[in-house]
């Protein structure tokens, strides 16, 4: 009898066997939520790779640039994020044993700024660029489409000034999503993953940047 009742309860209740493993996958992932005594998460960042890109055309002199990103408030800190699409996507998990060196919009930054200095001069805001660059980071995650497969996923709105005599003129807008698949389904993967996704969407603002006058 108590058997027939269980196989009923599963039967009307089939989500309750999703539920579970999903809580399964986000305890293995999360970590213990009290790490012991002692025991420093591990640091990532984007490693000392140098950025490949064309080169820009002979002769074609490309304007001077400031660059600024800002993350949402999700995002300003340390947490390395990630989220189970399969469950629940508007969940933000953070693992517990692994952060960021920095926070995830300085690593934008970094590497774009890495990227712009190689084919033109880059500034400081305030310092007389001829263009600014603003960048809001809106996703920087690790995104688990199933418990074994997971993508690095970075989005952001790009905005472009350009100085005049009158003041700062809106020059250009665009919005970047790019998405990489990770080697793992781990924290180093997901570094990985954030990386590559991170060189891509700097290669298409550089070559974006490149058409605007």
């Amino acid at each position: 009898m108590r058997r027939a009742m269980f196989l009923t309860a599963t039967y009307e209740h089939p989500s309750r066997i999703g539920i579970v493993l999903a809580l399964v996958v986000a305890s293995l992932l999360h970590g213990c939520a009290t790490p012991e005594r002692g025991t420093a998460p591990v640091l990532y960042d984007f490693g000392n790779q140098p950025l490949a890109l064309a080169p820009v055309q002979h002769g074609s002199a490309l304007p001077s640039i400031a660059t600024s990103v800002q993350a949402s408030a999700a995002l300003d800190g340390l947490a390395m994020l990630y989220r189970l699409a399969y469950a629940d996507e508007r969940q933000l998990r953070a693992y517990a044993q692994a952060r960021w060196a920095m926070p995830p919009a300085e690593l934008v930054q970094q590497r774009l700024r890495e990227a712009l200095s190689q084919q033109r001069a880059v500034l400081k805001p305030g310092e007389g660029a001829q263009l600014l660059l603003q960048l809001e980071l809106e996703e920087f995650s690790q995104v688990f489409e199933s418990p074994s497969q997971s993508s690095g996923v970075l989005r952001l709105r790009a905005t472009v000034l350009k100085a005049g005599p009158s003041g700062d003129r809106l020059l250009a807008q665009r919005s970047v999503k790019v998405q990489r698949p990770a080697s793992s389904g781990v924290a180093a993967g997901g570094v990985g993953a954030l990386s590559a996704a991170t060189d891509a969407a700097v290669d298409e603002l550089v070559q974006w940047l490149q058409s605007l006058h």
